[in-house]
């Protein structure tokens, strides 16, 4: 494949010349790092094999497009390709625009020893080596399947980054580093991750289910400061197992087929929350653990499903021409007016103040946002 012409392409989309991050992805083959992917479908994913098709998988490998390269346990590299695998994803080569604002964030200035967490493809990690050399490149991730690929890949390609497979949530991390770079979303700031920081050093992590990206520098009592950055984000959040904990079906089977305990008129149409950043964010934050669905039925009515691991859920309906909603809730909380609440202080407002929230770190890993008299502790 003649690759260069692509790679040329997605440089000029998602950085400009002269940028840090122009010439590594102009250099970089990301085809030999993904060379299988799966594709949603109606029954599940299929696994494609780019070398079968050289036109599909340049399109596919320089597009700013994240590319799902493992669904549950299935990794694409062995699945069967045309036969569909059912699950969430587990891992991807991330769009390439999000890697690089992720790296842009962590001031990756030469001769400072950065960890890149979460390989995955190790496209990140390519990048990071072009940049600082790959002595001072070390990349993780929990998946030794995806590590030993990983390296294999980039030394393929002619780089040569320390690879540890382990677990970024709760192992010790190898090593000292002045950046750590997360390519993977995580709850809250582990404390190991402060412990291996150097005096100054920088970190860069989104917050699982949320778009925030923080930033935060170590300060000298071992703990560490820092913002929510303007920019969105999101990540799969990390793991420690094989996949992640079932979706909660049996909730929804009840939002579903059930009259609420509690049926109310709401002044607001349907919002598809996900999309609705800011939204988002802030109901994560203040009722974490909420899991959305949505669709639309033959008669075109909008619907939106909130789900609870405690079993709370709300079905709210918006019919064509309407701009309210029929909301049904049910269990230990009400989930729809949660987010209600949160809408009317976004429309109060014109904003809600997670974005550019200061960040404060203590040495143990507790994680304080905060911004114009509102604060939450991961």
């Amino acid at each position: 494949m003649d690759w260069k012409p692509h790679a040329a392409t997605l440089a000029a989309k998602i950085a400009h010349p002269g940028s840090d991050w122009w010439a590594p992805v102009r250099e970089t083959p990301r085809h030999l790092l993904v060379e299988r992917w799966f594709t949603p479908g109606p029954h599940g994913w299929t696994a494609v094999d780019g070398p079968s098709n050289e036109k599909v998988w340049a399109a596919a490998a320089y597009s700013d497009t994240t590319l799902v390269t493992r669904i549950g346990p299935v990794h694409a590299d062995h699945a069967e390709t045309g036969q569909p695998v059912t699950g969430h994803p587990t891992s991807s080569s991330t769009l390439p625009s999000l890697v690089v604002t992720m790296l842009r964030h962590g001031r990756l200035t030469p001769g400072v020893r950065l960890l890149d967490l979460a390989t995955g493809s190790g496209y990140s990690a390519t990048l990071t080596c072009q940049r600082l050399g790959d002595d001072l490149v070390t990349t993780l991730d929990v998946d030794p399947y995806l590590t030993q690929a990983a390296a294999e890949r980039l030394d393929r390609i002619g780089w040569h980054p320390v690879v540890v497979t382990a677990d970024a949530g709760d192992d010790d991390l190898p090593g000292t580093f002045d950046r750590i770079v997360s390519m993977v979303s995580m709850p809250r700031i582990p404390a190991t991750w402060l412990t291996a920081l150097t005096p100054g050093g920088r970190l860069v992590t989104t917050i699982a289910g949320t778009g925030l990206i923080v930033t935060a520098d170590k300060t000298e009592d071992g703990g560490a400061t820092g913002r929510v950055e303007w920019d969105r984000g999101s990540f799969m959040a990390t793991r420690a197992g094989d996949d992640y904990p079932p979706a909660l079906n049996e909730v929804f089977a009840k939002a579903v087929g059930q009259d609420g305990e509690e049926v109310t008129l709401s002044s607001f149409p349907v919002l598809d929350v996900m999309q609705a950043w800011e939204v988002y964010s802030m109901l994560s934050l203040t009722t974490p653990g909420i899991e959305h669905r949505t669709g639309t039925d033959d008669d075109g009515n909008r619907l939106t499903w909130m789900l609870h691991t405690d079993g709370s859920w709300a079905r709210a309906c918006t019919r064509p021409g309407e701009h309210t909603a029929t909301v049904h809730q049910s269990g230990p909380r009400r989930l729809y007016d949660d987010l209600e609440n949160i809408r009317c202080q976004w429309l109060e407002r014109g904003e809600l103040p997670v974005y550019g929230a200061r960040v404060t770190i203590t040495p143990d890993g507790e994680t304080t946002l905060s911004r114009d008299g509102w604060s939450v502790t991961l």
